[in-house]
């Protein structure tokens, strides 16, 4: 098979890999340092490097440089437990193969080593340089803020367009300047338009300009949002928001690179990358006809999900703390009491990070250079409970079902039917959530991993016999 160098100072992590890797019938070396790693590359040839980060000496994104003189295309799998959008970005701009946040699934590992040995790449294309900023106001240690730095690191590499979604408050115009700032239009304009916040009357000449003339009050041209990002990014925020008959022409923006001042026919050449951000469901909107499907696909050239806050409560901390700091509040030591700490890690914040961000800067303001007390916070927004809406939803499908006359096999399987109902969406959505990773995905269901393998696999099963059936018939 083929031969893996595992480069990574915890014993336990060389082992486990070592260990699932050979089964796979790769012969596996392993070094607890990057000199170690510069050592024996030569001689070792490895056709795939296991990097970490954090490794004494010389880090593990400084040896990536040294390590592609000794090896050539040699894929390199970046792994870190404290990674940050910084080092995913210097990971992708120094070609890593993939960035790979621990814990990880050995399972996980596996399929990204086979990819890597499938992929042997040849000369990486040209990346933009000078790409690490240790100032950004993207925080988080979470693995979904984990994810989400590594797809603004892709993001930054190429010039397709974006669509950024999530809750608001959840930070989608700081993923966007992420974005603009690493990558190769960053010396170019950042234009953000907030579309729902435009008059639709209006909307086409903000984006697209007017000549002289195009309409009462036009008065001379005027140049719209498109042109005066040139050689630049625009974000269109709020793009669900877009009206049908201006969709047409987004995506013969898109498509032609070109557009059509108001009140002139003739086209004019653009060049300009779009970033589309949304807190609606815009696949929904495409399903009931409220928004253009091939728009959508279009927009959708790299996606991006942005998690609210409630799902990453191990931000909540980081990012109070970097809001305090920002702010300048002269608070020697920890600013928090442990009563204030309990208290931000208790709500649910449903406005997200700017929910956050404005608790805390009003609590600084209040406490006037003391330590934090949970007094000092304004009162915690109120949600609507999702669970209700669940409630009623379970309770009509069981008035349904009792009413319908039941199968000698339904009489007594609603429960079971109930569990086929709901399970597999709710495994589905934690394992995205958790990217997959199946150990990650059973701690936050509260089963065992065997069990959440168990129970998918059965789901595959039922599928696959349900297709039979249909086929069948």
């Amino acid at each position: 098979m083929s031969r893996i160098l595992v480069v990574d100072d915890e014993p336990a992590i060389c082992w486990g890999l070592r260990e699932s890797l050979a089964d796979d019938g790769h012969t596996v070396a392993v070094a607890a340092s990057a000199e170690e790693a510069l050592q024996c590359a030569a001689a070792f040839a490895p056709d795939v490097v296991i990097l970490d980060v954090r490794l004494p000496g010389l880090d593990g994104l400084a040896a990536m440089q040294p390590l592609r003189a000794r090896l050539g295309d040699c894929p390199i799998i970046v792994m870190t437990a404290f990674g940050t959008l910084a080092s995913a970005v210097q990971a992708v701009a120094t070609d890593a193969f993939e960035y790979v946040t621990k814990p990880f699934d050995l399972d996980q590992m596996q399929q990204v080593v086979a990819r890597a040995l499938d992929s042997r790449r040849c000369t990486p294309a040209e990346q933009p340089g000078d790409l690490v900023s240790t100032d950004s106001p993207l925080v988080g240690s979470s693995p979904a803020m984990q994810r989400v730095f590594k797809q603004i690191a892709w993001a930054a590499a190429v010039d397709l367009p974006v669509l950024i979604t999530g809750e608001s408050g959840t930070g989608k115009e700081l993923v966007a300047r992420s974005i603009h700032q690493h990558g190769g239009r960053k010396a170019g304009p950042f234009i953000p338009i907030c579309l729902a916040a435009l008059n639709p009357n209006l909307v086409e000449g903000e984006l697209f300009g007017h000549v002289r003339g195009a309409f009462t009050g036009a008065t001379h041209d005027r140049a719209g949002a498109f042109e005066l990002a040139a050689g630049g990014v625009i974000l269109l925020d709020e793009i669900a928001d877009t009206p049908l008959p201006l969709q047409v022409k987004l995506l013969r923006a898109l498509e032609n690179r070109e557009i059509a001042p108001v009140g002139d026919v003739r086209p004019r050449t653009i060049d300009v990358r779009l970033i589309a951000a949304t807190n609606r469901p815009l696949a929904d909107l495409t399903a009931h006809g409220q928004f253009r499907e091939d728009l959508y696909f279009r927009l959708s050239g790299i996606p991006i999900h942005l998690p609210p806050l409630r799902d990453r409560r191990e931000d909540i901390l980081p990012l109070a703390r970097y809001f305090l700091a920002r702010g300048g509040a002269p608070i020697a030591g920890e600013p928090f009491s442990p009563a204030a700490i309990a208290e931000l890690l208790r709500r649910p914040w449903p406005g997200n990070v700017r929910e956050l961000r404005n608790a805390v800067e009003c609590a600084a303001a209040v406490a006037r250079g003391e330590v934090l007390r949970p007094e000092h916070f304004p009162p915690a927004a109120r949600r609507p409970a999702a669970g209700a809406a669940i409630s009623h939803a379970v309770r009509e499908w069981a008035q349904a079902a009792l009413a319908e006359p039941p199968t000698a096999a339904e009489k007594s399987d609603l429960f079971e039917r109930l569990l086929q109902l709901v399970e597999r969406p709710l495994f589905d959505a934690v394992l995205e959530h958790c990217g997959h990773n199946l150990a990650a995905a059973a701690k936050r269901l509260g089963i065992h991993r065997e069990t959440l393998r168990l129970k998918l696999k059965q789901a595959r099963a039922g599928q696959a016999a349900a297709s039979d059936d249909a086929g069948d018939g």
